[in-house]
């Protein structure tokens, strides 16, 4: 059976549509590359050029004038470690948070099969059709004033740990992995007296590692490049994430050193990609065939 193309192979396979083929490859390749990674490259290169060249009209592709020290000054100047440590801080404890919570909920929607357990997955779904910017507000409320124990969360971890921790879209990527796992396994286990949380600790956890590697990614991700909500419920500077302080900070600072400051901000997050681009793809595709 033959595999049907874009281009016929008998077409392909002359020179003429060996150029056109390629041509039109290069252009696309070409043209994906740049709308990626050019601003991308202009963040990282304005961050070499001085206060001048940088607001100079027209712009240099290239720094004229290579300045590393500016990335130095910004680290000094906006108290870059600090902020760095707050963020790792609030990332890692959603971590934990989500880690523990979601596998939980996951793990009893696709295993322990409550009775409502459809309802609660498809009323969980229909969150993620629900803006972001359209949940601030009554989280906002949420988290000044806690039902039940009346306690104002702003200025703590918790105003970033709570509304983080019940992710919908990472409930239902754990589930689908946990719904790939055969039956017979969790069979066998009970059958030996393994109760549903030693189940889960022993078995289904050690072979959930691809899920569980990007469910991590995710989270830690999710809180660093988050903006809007850090702004509203950490407006103490001493308690602010990365991206929150270099914008309270960004009064009175160079263009370029600004630039700096945004690129170090961007790179932790490049770095996870770039090392687990892999892990997140095999992550993804885990689960999606049984057997």
């Amino acid at each position: 059976m033959s595999t049907r193309t874009l281009i016929p192979p008998a077409q392909l396979a002359r020179p003429r549509g060996k150029a056109l083929y390629w041509t039109v490859f290069t252009l696309v390749v070409g043209g994906f590359t740049l709308v990626f990674l050019g601003p991308l490259y202009w963040m990282i290169s304005g961050g070499f050029k001085d206060a001048q060249e940088v607001i100079r009209t027209p712009p240099t592709l290239v720094p004229a004038t290579f300045a590393p020290e500016n990335y130095s000054h910004a680290w000094e100047v906006m108290d870059l470690a600090k902020l760095l440590g707050n963020t790792l801080y609030y990332a890692f404890g959603a971590l934990a948070f989500q880690l523990v919570l979601d596998v939980a909920a996951a793990y009893s929607l696709s295993k322990l099969r409550p009775v409502f357990g459809k309802a609660v997955l498809g009323m969980m779904l229909a969150t993620l059709m629900i803006p972001a910017t359209v949940l601030v507000v009554p989280q906002y409320l949420t988290v000044l004033d806690v039902p039940v124990v009346e306690r104002n969360l702003l200025n703590t971890p918790w105003a970033i740990w709570l509304p983080s921790v019940t992710n919908a879209f990472n409930i239902f990527l754990l589930k689908r992995f946990f719904d790939s796992i055969p039956k017979e396994l969790l069979d066998a286990a009970s059958m030996d007296g393994a109760s549903p949380v030693r189940t889960l600790c022993s078995i289904v956890l050690p072979i959930s590692r691809p899920i569980l590697g990007v469910v991590s990614i995710f989270a830690i991700v999710g809180v660093w490049k988050d903006f809007l909500w850090p702004m509203l419920t950490l407006p103490d500077p001493a308690k602010q994430t990365l991206n929150v302080g270099i914008y309270s900070l960004s009064n009175g600072v160079p263009v370029n050193v600004l630039i700096a400051a945004l690129t170090i901000a961007s790179l932790p997050t490049l770095l996870i990609f770039l090392i687990f681009q892999r892990n997140i793809m095999s992550g993804l595709t885990a689960g999606s065939l049984k057997g």
